[in-house]
């Protein structure tokens, strides 16, 4: 195992190395996909992660509001994740968030390590940077913020950036207006199901439990872009996760056994579906395997909202009504923390098997 306190990639990037610690450097197998992200971004062929114009999810006129509600329902049954457009949250409040979140991550090291989280202890929340949990001690290049933002009466605020004075309050009120647009497409997805507009939502945890967890993703210039990646391919454990960005390109989504780039789309927010939701939908939708690519001449950072069940106290399994004789169960009852823990068991087996 390498040393858990790992500097921070920040630190490590405005260093002036030339070449990447070895833990940063990917498998050969994982390299040989790995390419230049802004070659990737200019490409035009092949299938493109899909935009979804919310405008008329709400349309008086039924016909308006069944087209853009199928469209929906088809992106997360084919891809699992799509830029949502027109999704009722003010340009302005994104950009503020975006803001925020830079003038936090602009602070020195030193400012931000005040914010320091204590993995080895379990406290997420805070900054920092991925420990070697895995069998082969890889690490991603990336430093991270991470916090609860909604419900409101579960936030330590003690842990929330005082820097910049605008942090919490644009914050806030993003959680606030996701947890809205969280409603809406949930209810969506329900109707897709055949089931009622209030059941993916209530099976959730509903408006008390469920939980909006944010990280900003800070990932720095790399010196080996191509040995490195900012996140490795996963897919999301939560139910939704939503997505800002500052229109830098990384996000690399594996669609029909390749790697597809998601094009910067201005003023969208770029939602998965989750682990939680496919195994509510028996797999009907789907949480796609996606990565992060680093770059060498922009800093990229991220804004992920994981929306996540309670830990405990929900039993996540298909709802009833989408499981038959044809149709059986494809995923065994479990909670959200023994979701959590299998994923991880099974990714420990196969780093033990390689």
């Amino acid at each position: 195992m390498v040393n858990s306190v790992a500097p921070r990639v920040e630190s490590l990037a405005i260093s002036g190395i030339k070449s990447i610690p070895k833990e940063y450097v990917r498998t050969k197998e994982e390299q040989t996909s790995i390419t230049n992200i802004f070659e990737e971004r200019k490409k035009e062929e092949g299938p493109q992660v899909p935009t979804i114009d919310l405008k008329e999810i709400d349309s008086e006129d039924i016909k308006l509001r069944e087209k853009c509600r199928e469209e929906l329902k088809k992106a997360a049954m084919d891809w699992g994740v799509m830029h949502l457009v027109n999704h009722g949250i003010s340009d302005e409040l994104l950009e503020r968030v975006k803001k925020a979140g830079e003038v936090f991550f602009q602070q020195p090291v030193e400012e931000k390590e005040k914010y320091a989280n204590e993995q080895e202890t379990g406290k997420i929340a805070g900054y920092g940077s991925k420990l070697a949990n895995n069998a082969s001690g890889q690490l991603e290049w990336e430093d991270y913020f991470f916090h609860l933002v909604f419900p409101e009466e579960k936030r330590d605020m003690s842990i929330w950036p005082k820097t910049p004075s605008d942090y919490t309050e644009a914050t806030s009120e993003y959680a606030k207006q996701l947890r809205i647009l969280v409603t809406k497409i949930l209810s969506i997805l329900s109707i897709g199901l055949g089931l009622e507009e209030g059941r993916l939502e209530q099976e959730v945890g509903g408006m008390e439990e469920l939980l909006l967890q944010m990280k900003i993703n800070y990932y720095p210039k790399c010196p080996q872009p191509e040995l490195a990646l900012g996140v490795e391919a996963h897919t999301d454990v939560s139910a939704l996760t939503f997505i800002l960005h500052n229109m830098v390109p990384g996000l690399q989504l594996f669609y029909q056994g390749k790697w597809v780039t998601a094009k910067c789309v201005p003023n969208s927010i770029i939602m998965h579906i989750g682990d939680t939701i496919e195994i509510l939908s028996n797999g009907k939708y789907k949480s796609i395997l996606h990565r992060g690519l680093v770059n060498k001449d922009k800093v990229r950072i991220s804004w992920a909202v994981f929306c996540e069940p309670p830990k405990e106290k929900i039993i996540l399994k298909p709802v009833l009504e989408v499981v038959s004789e044809e149709e059986p169960a494809l995923f065994p009852p479990r909670t959200f923390a023994q979701h959590i823990q299998h994923k991880l068991f099974r990714k420990t087996q196969e780093e033990f098997k390689n």
